[in-house]
């Protein structure tokens, strides 16, 4: 996510049309009896999903969070100086979050923030980030993993890496093994209320196949989850943020594009 302050640029939408439960893909996620893993690159990451997370979590799907980084050289509107101490702090941040969002402890591999690109020549079978995703994965065998499109929902490069790397690491795995993988979209049919949000990538409506509903309780759980966030955004922007997403881009379910269009692990 891009810290700072939200200011709104034109009202928000004077009401949210009639809400799609995408009860169909919440209760296959859910009914998996694998993980669902969620790899992304800073704490705060997981805000643009926060209520699918909350809904997956209320159906009893095991979802683990996996930050690359702990958000060490971004300090937001804290005065925090890049380093441990912010670390700390936004490790501290990620853990509320997931709490909030009826999430275990979130695993944080602690990669430089803003540094993913030394990782890109990273072998599976070498001792950088993309070897401990090997691991990781291996280690959870997830039904289904979530991360950033290859547009990194704004272009950030460390998200853009984040999924250049799992999507590397997933697609060279044999169908019989290979988890569906998704990719975080908004559509764009989807206007953006804020300035902020006017840079977001958009995607096709028709490439975004599974959408995760969601419902009141995981708004809440999404709007306390923004909260815990600090260090990244101030009192105003947190208190906005969840609300500007339910009615301008969520609209009552998250969407998401799997990877794949046939072959094993395919979310259709």
């Amino acid at each position: 996510m891009e810290p700072g302050r939200i200011a709104m640029s034109k009202p928000l939408l004077a009401g949210v049309p009639a809400l799609l439960f995408a009860s169909a893909a919440l209760a296959q996620l859910a009914g998996d009896t694998r993980p669902v893993m969620v790899i992304l690159a800073h704490p705060d990451d997981e805000l643009p999903m926060a209520p699918a997370l909350s809904a997956l979590a209320r159906a009893e799907a095991d979802v683990r969070l996996v930050y690359a980084t702990s958000g060490d050289a971004g300090p937001g509107v804290s005065q925090l100086e890049p380093g441990a101490e912010l670390a700390a702090a936004r490790e501290d941040e990620a853990r509320c979050s997931a709490k909030a969002l009826g999430l275990g402890a979130p695993m944080m591999l602690g990669y430089g923030d803003g540094k993913l690109a030394d990782e890109a020549r990273g072998t599976p079978d070498g001792d950088g980030l993309i070897a401990r995703l090997v691991s990781e994965i291996a280690a959870a065998d997830p039904e289904t993993i979530i991360t950033w499109g290859p547009d990194g929902g704004y272009g950030h490069a460390d998200h853009r890496l984040v999924s250049a790397f799992t999507s590397q690491l997933v697609e060279a795995m044999p169908a019989s093994e290979r988890p569906a993988l998704l990719y975080f979209g908004i559509r764009a049919d989807r206007q953006a209320p804020v300035a902020e949000l006017a840079n977001w990538a958009k995607t096709d409506p028709a490439l975004l196949s599974v959408r995760i509903g969601y419902d009141k309780t995981d708004l809440a759980a999404a709007a306390a989850a923004t909260q815990c966030h600090a260090t990244q955004f101030d009192a105003a922007s947190r208190a906005m943020l969840a609300p500007v997403f339910d009615q301008a881009i969520w609209q009552g379910a998250v969407d998401f594009r799997p990877a794949f269009a046939s072959g094993g692990g395919s979310a259709d």
